[in-house]
């Protein structure tokens, strides 16, 4: 199959957005751990933008989520009015390319160049650990402020567990049949454990970014946050989806650049300092807490085994999902405790 000519296809879209201005450079600033591209494109007589581009999945979805992330970017109250990148608009709609030939496709959105300040340390100190979970407690209370102000999702963890489960009786899944028992099993546990949470009726759904780490966020001098742009891994989903995350930021390995998502960092003091402090901002219930572990398993069933091959490089997916079937779900119910958490937050 041939590939894409992706600068051409980026020429192409911002033609048909704007061919005033003619296109100096492009250039590749993608992490090249992803499948998705990102570029900067510079020009003769504007300011550069960026450009987001994807082959994988479907139109629809893509377009969904990034028109509730530009409608998050546009509406989330001070002080992070400024926090995320915006998207450009055409003729007051979010402008979306979508590349069509023969066999192959891709969509191309561009967002407006944003500004960073300070990283945070890789390995963080308790006070970052107990200054970062507030800050995110509050950023959480501002994602919930404007939820009802934003476009319905049409996917959630639920839809992406029973898709998962129908990829493994349709032949879609290319695992042995003892991967398939073993993800069949998983997605029935966290569908009752999701249910026994009353996860569709009584959790609260707000915007997340899913995938948070040193490199996507940057901070004032005090701590606050001050601006992202890499939400590859948004949705709408529980608050607590980006719980593990953090435990990753705040541990005491530090941030990684080697992808490996043990649930061991969720049982940390530090976390539990951390989610602590959260806690004292925007008050955790039990239902949720219990949620965090069923959020991981979540997480391993449909990025890393759904999803894997596209959103990572071959070598990078064909280890994370040996992992996961080696490592990862077997130790999963035995390495979590919810009752350690909960004690930690007196619930």
């Amino acid at each position: 199959m041939q590939t894409l000519d992706y600068f051409q296809v980026i020429r192409r879209a911002w033609e048909e957005f704007d061919d005033r201005h003619e296109i100096k450079g492009i250039f590749d600033v993608s992490a090249h751990v992803s499948t998705n591209q990102v570029y900067k494109i510079s020009f003769y007589e504007r300011q550069p933008v960026f450009a987001k581009l994807t082959e994988y999945g479907n139109f629809e979805h893509f377009k969904e989520d990034h028109v509730i992330i530009n409608n998050l970017a546009n509406n989330l109250e001070a002080p992070y009015e400024n926090f995320l990148a915006r998207s450009l608009v055409k003729r007051n709609d979010l402008y979306i390319y979508r590349y069509f030939e023969q066999d192959k496709c891709a969509w191309v959105v561009f967002y407006n160049p944003i500004k960073i300040k300070y990283k945070m340390p890789r390995r963080l100190e308790d006070k970052n650990i107990r200054k970062l979970g507030r800050e995110l407690a509050r950023f959480h209370k501002a994602c919930s402020n404007v939820s009802n102000q934003l476009p319905n999702a049409s996917k959630t963890v639920v839809t992406d567990i029973h898709r998962l489960m129908r990829n493994v009786d349709t032949g879609k899944f290319c695992g042995n049949e003892q991967q398939k028992d073993l993800i069949k099993r998983q997605c029935d546990l966290f569908l009752y454990r999701a249910d026994k949470v009353n996860y569709s009726t009584e959790i609260a759904t707000i915007p997340v970014f899913v995938d948070w780490n040193i490199g996507n966020f940057s901070v004032s001098g005090d701590g606050k946050f001050y601006s992202r742009w890499d939400y590859d891994w948004f949705r709408e989903s529980s608050r607590v989806m980006d719980f593990y995350f953090f435990s990753r930021v705040v541990s005491d390995v530090g941030d990684r650049t080697v992808f490996s998502y043990k649930i061991d960092t969720l049982m940390e003091d530090r976390f539990i300092m951390f989610l602590k402090e959260y806690h004292r901002i925007f008050p955790l219930n039990e239902s949720e807490v219990r949620l965090i572990k069923e959020a991981y398993r979540f997480f391993i069933l449909n990025y890393v085994v759904k999803d894997g091959t596209h959103f990572f490089l071959p070598s990078y997916a064909r280890k994370l999902q040996k992992e996961a079937y080696d490592l990862y779900i077997p130790a999963m119910d035995v390495n979590y405790s919810a009752d350690k958490l909960l004690k930690a937050l007196k619930l």
